[in-house]
């Protein structure tokens, strides 16, 4: 094929591209029209049926081989007919109210010192986090990760830290879990580089432990060196700080615990072996989080909570949303509803700014449909 020919098959191509922008506005138009009868007369936007009777009329008049690419075109346009109704018959939602007015009360500059909530006890890694995150933070400690939301939604504590994610062991589900019961904000991130370091009491060989004690994630974390272990009992507790605290307060001198430096040094340990997760590219991420909606500048990630309509596509449709407006997905956590069959609340993370009005729309048709939907912040998560 010669370069003309090449050149005349794109210009046909543009010009029935042409044809069908003409086509797509006027298609849009009359969906408008529809979407103000329907609300003159009650009706819901989403018309199942006849989304169905129109797919099959199509499939029908195309045929293969073009069948399942006409599908995922009109499937595309129901979408966007959808969506543009439902801008026109939603309520108003004051998400955009709520994120200007966050914007114009939050401070230039993250506070220097602050009361803090974290998980477990002195030389934990949510207080290194916490530590890296203020100058002058006044720590709070708590038993679980679920005392942590309480402090931050009573008013115990201005601010909360919690782990979310690993780079070798994933997210920690019982974190993700909570989000779903409490009311808060993510006020900023931070990653941490998490280095597991094996300690046991003074004069305590590497051949007598019998037991050792760290936080699931940290045991995940050091698979291979656990592996090689034969005939050592592996026990899960709250964290790794702790760890350190129950081996050092312990009578036995058969135990150790996976922890941090920090904690060898706190709690009056003796290393046995220096860095023993599996990779050292190995980081864990942290949300701090408050009761108020705090934005500062220079936030350019959102995280958002939604459930969605249990039919085909709806995921698809929904991250279709966000690609159509450039948007980068940077994480997509499902976790189950209790007491649902087989139901979930997804968890997404954005690279994206409140400052664009494409992108609060969006946000605000979400929040308007019936399912859940929560705007969990925009934030900076630093290194």
């Amino acid at each position: 094929m010669s370069n003309l020919d090449l050149d005349q098959l794109r210009t046909q191509i543009d010009d029935i591209d042409t044809q069908i922008t003409d086509l797509f506005k006027q298609r849009m138009e009359i969906a408008l029209d529809v979407a103000k009868y329907k609300k003159e007369n009650g009706l819901p936007v989403l018309n199942d049926r006849r989304e169905k009777e129109v797919l099959h009329k199509i499939s029908e008049q195309i045929g293969e081989p073009l069948d399942s690419y006409a599908r995922l075109l009109f499937n595309t346009m129901f979408d966007a007919s959808r969506s543009y109704q439902n801008n026109y018959l939603a309520r108003r939602s004051d998400l955009a109210d709520r994120i200007n007015a966050s914007l114009e009360a939050t401070p230039k500059l993250f506070p220097k010192k602050a009361v803090v909530a974290c998980q477990g006890v002195p030389g934990s890694h949510s207080t290194a986090a916490a530590e890296k995150l203020f100058e002058v933070p006044s720590i709070m400690y708590f038993n679980t990760f679920e005392g942590v939301f309480n402090a931050v939604e009573k008013g115990l504590c201005q601010y909360g830290i919690l782990p979310i994610e690993n780079s070798s062991y994933g997210s920690v589900g019982s974190v993700y879990d909570l989000m779903q019961n409490y009311n808060f904000h993510i006020a900023r991130g931070i990653r941490l580089r998490i280095s597991h370091n094996f300690m046991a009491k003074s004069g305590t060989k590497l051949s007598d432990i019998k037991e050792i004690f760290s936080h699931e994630q940290a045991i995940g974390q050091c698979g291979e060196f656990l592996k090689d272990l034969k005939d050592v009992k592996v026990t899960v507790c709250e964290n790794t700080a702790l760890a350190a605290k129950i081996v050092a307060d312990s009578d036995r001198n058969d135990i150790a615990a996976i922890s941090s430096m920090e904690c060898l040094e706190l709690y009056g340990l003796e290393l046995l072996k220096k860095s023993i997760q599996t990779t050292d590219n190995n980081h864990t991420r942290f949300i701090c989080i408050s009761k108020k909606m705090e934005i500062y500048p220079g936030s350019n990630k959102i995280s958002l909570i939604l459930s969605l309509p249990h039919r085909p596509r709806s995921l698809y449709h929904t991250i279709a949303k966000f690609a159509a407006l450039g948007v980068n997905l940077t994480k997509l956590e499902s976790r189950p509803i209790p007491g649902s069959d087989f139901e979930f609340l997804f968890y997404f993370d954005l690279e994206a700014s409140v400052y664009s009005p494409e992108l609060i729309d969006l946000l605000s048709e979400l929040e308007n449909q019936p399912e859940t939907f929560a705007f969990l912040g925009c934030y900076t998560e630093t290194i």
